[in-house]
């Protein structure tokens, strides 16, 4: 049994696709076929089950990947205090995130009173950054969707704020301050991307209202989004924090009345992480900058 099969597994269960994990690992599909089925005759047991094109973990596959995960955990780890001993890695933290528009203003805050520390970003769906956190390939991950699933990640809330309608100019709502959700279920919407926190949550607020929303147009960037909304391609979801700092005004917003319309942005982390100085003192500073920046959204 070889790391690179672990990794390969790992992937695999992830995505539940074989097509798309090898196309993901950069190999041909049938090489990692083989080297899943060399895996299942090592351990004895199949690992997964096959309905169609798509493959799940069955019991035992859950079992595997549970320890897979922990194996790769340890040797990042292994290797990031190895490194931290050197003083490579004392003074740089690493973020994934679901909310890029909030990171700039955070880490410059912190950047101005700490300049010799070092940010890296990464921005995934909510799949990849739990994997990114259970592995230790990140220090921190700030989301709004909870990873409370998951016994060996902590979540922690840190504000909540308000999600409001943007229709584009001439629009049969412009001169509406506030309505009902289920008024706008035949309009087409300008979205995140499926797997991206903000698209799970109103996805859900739609059903909640009644409707499924028909998606015209897919982007992973409030600011890109906006503009579509600008030039009468749909209307759109976003979030009082998107206002934060925007040169470019969006257009007019709509506060929902029906259903409750709000996410809840947190913070998670490993149990297993073992934290640098500069990644603990950079914990309070995130509570109290979010603290602050929620007083701010109540005034919207």
């Amino acid at each position: 049994m070889e790391l690179q099969q672990l990794h390969y597994f790992q992937t695999v269960a992830r995505l539940e696709h074989m097509t798309k994990a090898a196309e993901e690992l950069r190999i041909a599909q049938p090489s990692l076929s083989k080297t899943i089925a060399r895996l299942e005759d090592d351990l004895g047991v199949p690992l997964f089950e096959r309905q169609h094109r798509q493959i799940k973990l069955n019991r035992f596959g859950e079992l595997f990947l549970n320890r897979v995960e922990r194996i790769f955990m340890e040797i990042y780890e292994g290797k990031r205090e190895i490194r931290e001993a050197l003083n490579l890695e004392e003074h740089t933290i690493r973020m994934a995130v679901t909310i890029p528009r909030v990171l700039p203003d955070l880490v410059g805050s912190f950047l101005k009173e700490n300049p010799h520390v070092r940010f890296q970003q990464f921005v995934h769906s909510m799949a990849v950054m739990k994997e990114q956190l259970k592995n230790g390939e990140v220090d921190y991950c700030i989301s709004s969707i909870p990873l409370e699933d998951d016994e060996d990640i902590v979540w922690e809330p840190l504000m909540t704020e308000e999600i409001f309608l943007i229709v584009p100019p001439g629009h049969w709502l412009e001169d509406r301050d506030e309505i009902d959700l289920i008024e706008v279920k035949d309009e087409p919407f300008i979205s995140m991307n499926t797997g991206y926190g903000l698209r799970n949550l109103t996805d859900e607020i739609c059903l909640q209202a009644g409707f499924s929303p028909v998606i015209s147009f897919e982007g992973d960037e409030p600011g890109v989004i906006g503009d579509l909304v600008r030039q009468g391609l749909g209307i759109a979801f976003i979030p009082a924090i998107s206002w934060m700092n925007r040169r470019t005004p969006f257009p007019h917003k709509i506060r929902i009345k029906s259903p409750t319309c709000v996410r809840t942005i947190g913070l998670g982390w490993s149990k297993r992480r073992h934290f640098t100085r500069t990644a603990k003192e950079f914990h309070p500073f995130m509570i109290n900058y979010f603290h602050h920046i929620g007083k701010k959204l109540n005034q919207l």
